[in-house]
């Protein structure tokens, strides 16, 4: 956007708004020759042949969320297991952060989707209504009562429980009785990351099917464009003498993050990221998303599934 890279061939035009709102105009509106889109939601419509994109391997938007979960203290909820059997709130069942939460506590602690009780309604007190897109097969999911928040919700006592992608606001204004799941999260995420591989996606970059189908070196020109964004703002992260970023320890978080992921640790490209596709893949079918398996391979542009970054 800033003109630093360039897409051969192609003057792009630029849209920005919240995502919430770039998701719903390219899922029902086709609003975008080429967008960000939610994962677990792409994999959903894929799932059920009536997504209008098809993915590029560029993934924009990556973090783990073993932090993303919330919960009462006075409900005696010592641990992930502590879940089972309680009901617990989420903005749309089918978000991707709420997805990869679900995954790494079945995987790594044996509680399934099934065993939670769901809510889902807007996160906090002026916030859109979530969209729901399905019912998932064997969960229960229904709507918060009396027209509440999540916030409310958890402040309240009417929910034990949060999956939220960023924290609530009765978390911010430090309430009693709301704390994290996970206090020390990030040691946590970090043992995840050594034990797994995966640096959990969130997003990708879609493009419409009949463009792609239409001009596949388009395709190519678009991975090749992001992937040299990428390597400047990763780049970037290491500057001493003039930081890039407001971080002050910036160049000490991105050794860090090395050390724990790999050189490697942002990477776009289907081969580099198979793990934590396939992740995503078995996780939408096991929780009552995909209507059906999807393999990871079906997600891409064809011609993109050879693609290695240069």
């Amino acid at each position: 956007m800033a003109g630093l890279v360039a897409v051969d061939n192609i003057v792009a035009e630029y849209v920005t708004a919240p995502l919430e709102e770039i998701f719903a105009q390219a899922f029902d509106e086709q609003a975008y020759d080429i967008t960000e889109l939610s994962f677990s939601n792409y994999l959903f419509l894929t799932s059920t042949g009536t997504c209008p994109y098809i993915g590029l391997p560029i993934f924009p938007s990556r973090s783990f969320r073993h932090s993303a979960i919330f919960i009462r203290t006075d409900r005696n909820i010592q641990g992930p297991r502590d879940l089972i059997g309680r009901t617990v709130g989420v903005r749309e069942y089918s978000m991707t952060a709420a997805l990869v939460a679900r995954g790494m506590l079945e995987d790594d602690f044996g509680v399934r989707a099934a065993d939670l009780r769901w809510r889902y309604g807007p996160a906090g007190a002026g916030d859109s209504d979530p969209i729901v897109r399905m019912k998932p097969k064997d969960i229960e999911l229904e709507p918060l009562a009396d027209a509440s928040n999540l916030s409310d919700a958890l402040l309240n006592g009417e929910i034990d429980a949060l999956v939220a992608y960023k924290p609530p606001q009765a978390f911010l204004d430090g309430a009693p009785n709301v704390g994290r799941l996970f206090d020390d999260y990030d040691l946590i995420e970090a043992d995840y990351a050594r034990r797994t591989g995966i640096f959990p996606i969130m997003h990708l970059l879609g493009v419409q099917r009949e463009l792609a189908e239409r001009d596949p070196e388009l395709c190519l020109g678009v991975c090749d464009a992001f992937e040299a964004s990428r390597r400047y703002a990763v780049g970037r992260t290491n500057e001493s003498q003039a930081p890039f970023t407001s971080l002050p320890w910036a160049p000490k978080e991105a050794a860090r993050s090395r050390q724990v992921l790999g050189d490697g640790f942002w990477s776009y490209g289907v081969d580099a990221n198979r793990p934590a596709l396939q992740s995503l893949c078995e996780y939408s079918y096991a929780q009552g998303i995909s209507a059906r398996p999807v393999i990871v391979d079906e997600l891409f542009v064809p011609v993109t599934l050879g693609w290695t970054p240069s």
